[in-house]
């Protein structure tokens, strides 16, 4: 969530984020599920859901980075490494308590 906050102040509007899905944004579920399936293909498709975000960060929009690059070739990517065993506690200490 760090990474998300700090984007919000550079960028100067939200991110999408994990926590958009989970529970800012429940209902677009469907969306992620449909985009898995590669239903979701046209900038206008990504638009319905991503218009009013200025970033994404995170788990569902790392997993389309190239889809969206393609379409959003002036778009910024930021590419985070971390500690792949400290990576796990922080994720076992947050979201897998949910």
């Amino acid at each position: 969530m760090s990474q998300r906050t700090a984007l919000k102040i550079l960028l100067k509007g939200d991110v999408y984020h994990m926590q958009t899905l989970g529970g800012e944004h429940p209902e677009h579920a469907e969306f992620w599920v449909r985009a898995t399936e590669g239903k979701i293909r046209s900038k206008s498709d990504w638009d319905k859901v991503l218009k009013n975000y200025r970033g994404g960060v995170d788990y569902p929009v790392s997993l389309f980075w190239k889809e969206l690059m393609e379409l959003y070739p002036d778009a910024k990517v930021l590419l985070s490494v971390r500690d792949p065993v400290k990576w796990y506690e922080s994720v076992k200490s947050s979201i897998m308590r949910l």
